[in-house]
């Protein structure tokens, strides 16, 4: 999910050079804290947050076969 989430970011941002991703895994959680410029934040999160949304949307899709709840944090 890592990889997926980074994909993502990268296509939308202007410098995917510095996108990151730092995975937190507890017992029934994983979090995914996500790191873009600070010039990128909007296109990440889009209008009225529907990027984020969509974003999230497609990373709890792909982690229910983990069956694991999957949190994306986009962090300052």
């Amino acid at each position: 999910m890592v990889e997926l989430l980074l994909y993502l970011a990268k296509s939308l941002v202007n410098k995917p050079e510095e996108v990151q991703v730092k995975e937190i895994k507890r017992e029934k959680s994983i979090t995914l804290e996500l790191v873009v410029n600070s010039n990128d934040f909007g296109r990440i999160i889009g209008k009225e947050g529907r990027t984020i949304k969509a974003i999230r949307n497609i990373i709890n899709a792909v982690s229910v076969k983990q069956e694991k709840k999957v949190i994306v944090e986009l962090v300052e």
